[in-house]
């Protein structure tokens, strides 16, 4: 309690309730001294200037308090918090003068998998000798979320970390035959979970569970089972059902068990976890475990979750060119209570508040619908103004909107897109998609050094060319549009609770807004719609674990039997071999690809220059290519 007996808690409620109860009340712009003008020099004389209204930081501000507030619960996508945020959003629009595109309103509603939960015919059964022990499940085992619902049945084999690593000279699978078996494995590595150590590929966090149930997958295993790695089982975050909506399928079965139990089940090889750990730190050491049979099945029930975009237009003064439309963007959503997502020490429990991810934006975007629809003078092509939802699990809103578009997708002239854009520093902006048109540089380094008192350039740009990109743009870059994407950087508090409204710098938000609103109008207000430029490579990435490039790019919303692509960069491998958009991988190599997890894994495979099948379904045909990726440098 405070010193005048209220709780921090209920301040914060208190002051959060006040903020959004003032900006429902201001859907007119307030004069002060926060106001940023649209460059006069380049859309109306000075003195009209004076009249038109103005990119108000107070406004981006009180958006960003509300968004970002305990109230709202980090806004993740399918969650009431976010429902709560788009009601705010979709108000701000309407309050504003906006349309809503479609006759169902300011909201555009699509499905996701936002959860699982347990079905009714979950067993496990441990069979040794002619003992049979039938296990409980939260207590002494739980189904992985992504595990097949076959039944599982065959003999035990402990196979230790489950690292098969050729060219570090270990492999688990080198003394024991695993097809056809269930596989026990330990989780980490002979070097624990170093991420620095000669095993950190087979041990990265959010990824080692899946690549060793792959490659128990690729070894002809019946079923996987794992060992927690906590004595009390319920204190080990795999004894909690959870899902990643890119890997709801393994193709085998599997599970995790508790220490216990897995020490019941070794007994009957004359051994423990500790003296089998031991083993297996010395050299792959896999084993046989006696006469014991395992029998167990998953029954992991998915859990559909609604999402919702929402969507505000200004309809355009040209009678002829309002039928072509500029999209402004944004994602609204964020983490909620933290998951694998999370980068904080404690990644579950806490609200993340994402008020640079990406209240920033959403609130910039916000301001901008404002101010473009109480200006007098009308763009003269349409704007079409886009809150995103479900961002942080894969451009699933942005998705969802390309697939069904409210306006005609070849009618979209460009897309701006913020993300992040609340922690400008030294006047650093990083514009990405510059080189998806011919007419972005240009006009950007027109509207950067033009300044109402002639001072020198308003932001220190860094330039990135490519479309491609871990937000909204690229699902429209892929559909040919041109795009830029605005962004001030990363920081310590990113997919943290610690990333809240105090720390945001409205003033240099509320400046990118209006930078990025007179790039909209310029672009709208263009006898001739811009022209689209298809970016080569600017370089080959280099992720940790990835030894291989291939150029492809994947849709991340759909992968129902395969991994189908959104796109193929130039010149790279995957165009040199026929691949293109659309295509669904279903094979790579030696490996059956059901979603994005088996396409790395089958990376992880593959050796730079040397040529191998990619099976791919094009138009309902199945159709064989070649493919021989590069190296990485």
């Amino acid at each position: 309690m405070g010193r005048n007996g209220v709780s921090v808690k209920m301040k914060k409620v208190i002051l959060s309730l006040l903020a959004i109860a003032l900006v429902m009340l201001q859907a007119a712009p307030v004069p002060a001294p926060a106001s940023l003008a649209f460059g006069p020099a380049t859309y109306a004389a000075r003195q009209s200037a004076a009249r038109e209204p103005r990119v108000s930081t107070e406004h981006i501000a009180r958006h960003i308090n509300v968004l970002a507030s305990d109230e709202m619960q980090g806004r993740r996508a399918g969650t009431p918090g976010a429902d709560k945020a788009a009601r705010y959003i979709a108000e701000q629009f309407r309050a504003f003068g906006l349309k809503p595109p479609s006759p169902s309103g300011f909201q555009q509603s699509f499905t996701f998998v936002s959860g699982v939960r347990l079905g009714k015919s979950d067993r496990f059964q441990i069979k040794a000798a002619r003992n049979a022990r039938s296990l409980k499940v939260g207590e002494d085992y739980m189904p992985m979320a992504f595990s097949s619902p076959d039944v599982a049945s065959g003999r035990a084999v402990f196979a230790g970390y489950g690292i098969s690593a050729p060219e570090l000279q270990y492999d688990n699978y080198s003394g024991v035959d695993a097809a056809g078996k269930i596989v026990l494995i330990m989780r980490g590595s002979p070097d624990g979970d170093n991420p620095h150590g000669r095993f950190a590929e087979y041990t990265m966090p959010g990824l080692e569970i899946q690549k060793k149930t792959l490659k128990a997958r690729e070894k002809g295993a019946r079923g996987v089972v794992f060992i927690s790695d906590e004595k009390d089982f319920k204190e080990d975050r795999l004894s909690r059902l959870r899902h990643d909506l890119n890997f709801l399928d393994a193709g085998i079965p599997a599970a995790v068990i508790s220490r216990q139990v897995a020490e019941s089940i070794l007994s009957s090889a004359g051994t423990s976890i500790d003296q089998a750990e031991k083993r297996v730190k010395e050299k792959p050491d896999s084993f046989a475990v006696g006469n014991v049979e395992v029998e167990f099945k998953s029954d992991v029930v998915k859990i559909d979750g609604k999402g919702a975009n929402v969507v505000g237009l200004v309809e355009g003064s040209d009678p002829q060119l309002k039928k072509e439309y500029v999209i402004l963007g944004a994602h609204y959503d964020h983490l909620g209570l933290g998951g694998s997502e999370s980068l904080a020490a404690n990644p579950e429990g806490e609200i993340h508040h994402g008020a640079d991810d990406n209240a920033s934006g959403t609130s910039a975007l916000m301001e901008l619908a404002r101010v473009i629809a109480a200006s007098a003078e009308k763009p003269r092509r349409s704007v079409l103004f886009l809150a995103f939802s479900a961002e942080e699990l894969g451009l699933l809103g942005s998705a969802a909107y390309t697939k069904n578009p409210l306006v005609p997708i070849e009618s979209t002239v460009a897309m701006l897109n913020m993300d992040m854009v609340g922690r400008l520093r030294e006047g650093a902006l990083t514009i990405g998609g510059v080189g998806t048109s011919p007419a972005w540089k240009p006009l950007l380094d027109k509207l950067n050094g033009e300044t109402e008192n002639g001072a020198s350039a308003r932001f220190n740009l860094q330039y990135n060319q490519d479309g491609f990109g871990p937000s909204d743009h690229q699902s429209f870059y892929v559909r040919d549009i041109p795009v830029l994407f605005f962004f001030t950087g990363t920081h310590d508090d990113y997919h943290k609770p610690s990333d809240t409204a105090d720390k945001i710098n409205t003033e240099g938000a509320g400046r990118i807004a209006k930078l990025v609103g007179e790039i909209a109008l310029a672009v709208a207000n263009e006898p001739a719609r811009i022209a689209f430029n298809r970016v080569k490579r600017e370089s080959r990435p280099t992720g940790r674990g990835f030894r291989v490039y291939l150029g492809t790019v994947p849709n991340y919303s759909d992968q129902d039997g395969g991994l189908k692509l959104d796109g193929v960069r130039p010149e790279s491998p995957a165009e040199r071999a026929g691949l293109r958009a659309g295509d669904v991988i279903i094979k790579l190599g030696a490996i059956p690809i059901k979603n994005v997890y088996d396409y790395t894994f089958a990376l992880g495979e593959l050796t730079g220059g040397q040529e191998v099948e990619v099976v791919i379904r094009r138009d309902g045909r199945e159709m064989t290519l070649k493919v021989t990726p590069d190296k990485r440098r």
